[in-house]
């Protein structure tokens, strides 16, 4: 049981890094959290439609009001007056109101779990199981998984030359005859069918944190495109499977776990990593900054002879002393 678990939450977080990777070189990365959202309103009105749960149009409703969501945003933003941030923050809570007031006034009776919404239900997926022919073939959950992650790939292998020119050069991919905004609103349409399949098993927050931690944690370690996805599918993973094991170990929540394990994972890179890290950074700009001033003391020593006055403009005691250390100076007695 608790293998399947790990299993779909690899599978479903390998699935969701792919389009991450997209949102993140973007900078859209906070759509991720409109759209999660904004599609609970094309999974209501669906369900109204059909009155049935299981029915793939509310996956086909979810899917078109998430691009429904970015269009609006970007229409908003193209007039100019408001930033991106600001447009989201217009049509986020008015699609997400929306579907609050239809559940409210017309399906009153429907049990909306908020945990569920919010989380997501990891630890259920091992009770809905797939049967055929009396045959137990796993969770459904690692099938919709599985679909989903392939048909990223798909969309990645076939559309990668297109996908990288639109996102690195939007207007010299006019020039070679694609189509940019099309390109465009195909990354849109997999973070929107990503978001509605992964839903049921991860959640809002889960999804926002599949789509963008393990994207943005590879871009502060890759400056290749190609490297870039594969390792943001291996840092989800990797988040997912220390995520469960932690969520196992200390019994709680798996969804909050994973989370937790992601955030801590990007913040090891982020401070730490020797490409980009902060604090990598800081301690490089100090022993630059060290260079120089160990080169200005011997200039004032070899070419004038002074001293003193190379004493009196370096005044880092650190310096001095590496000097001391070194042998280049001693200390007067």
């Amino acid at each position: 049981m608790e293998f399947e678990i790990v299993l779909v939450s690899c599978i479903t977080a390998a699935a969701l890094a792919i389009p991450g990777v997209f949102l993140a070189l973007k900078n859209m990365c906070m759509v991720s959290d409109s759209i999660t959202h904004t599609v609970i309103l094309g999974i209501v009105l669906g369900f109204f439609v059909t009155k049935d749960l299981s029915s793939p149009l509310l996956i086909i409703g979810a899917t078109l009001t998430g691009l429904l969501t970015v269009y609006l945003t970007e229409s908003l933003y193209k007039t100019k007056l408001v930033s991106e941030e600001s447009a989201i923050g217009v049509v986020f809570p008015l699609l997400f109101s929306i579907a609050v007031l239809l559940i409210t006034l017309f399906a009153s009776n429907v049990h909306l779990d908020t945990d569920s919404v919010l989380l997501g239900e990891l630890a259920f997926i091992p009770f809905d199981r797939l049967v055929i022919l009396g045959v137990d073939l796993g969770p459904k959950a690692l099938y919709f998984g599985l679909g989903l992650l392939l048909i990223n790939l798909a969309v990645t292998l076939i559309f990668y030359k297109e996908i990288k020119l639109s996102i690195f050069d939007y207007t010299q991919c006019a020039l070679y005859g694609f189509r940019p905004w099309a390109i465009h609103y195909l990354i849109m349409s997999m973070v929107s069918l990503s978001a509605v399949i992964s839903f049921n098993v991860a959640g809002s927050i889960l999804v926002v944190a599949f789509l963008s931690i393990p994207a943005i944690t590879s871009y502060l370690i890759c400056k290749d495109f190609k490297q870039m996805i594969i390792t943001s599918v291996l840092v989800a993973v990797l988040n997912s499977s220390l995520g469960c094991v932690f969520a196992f170990a200390l019994d709680v929540s798996i969804a909050g776990s994973i989370a937790v394990v992601s955030l801590l994972m990007f913040l090891r890179v982020f401070l730490f990593s020797k490409k980009a890290g902060l604090l990598m950074k800081f301690l490089d700009k100090r022993k630059r900054r060290e260079e120089y001033l160990k080169s200005l003391v011997l200039y004032y020593i070899n070419k004038e002879g002074n001293f003193q006055k190379a004493c009196g403009i370096v005044r880092d005691k650190r310096v001095m002393k590496k000097l001391v250390k070194e042998g280049i100076i001693k200390n007067s007695p």
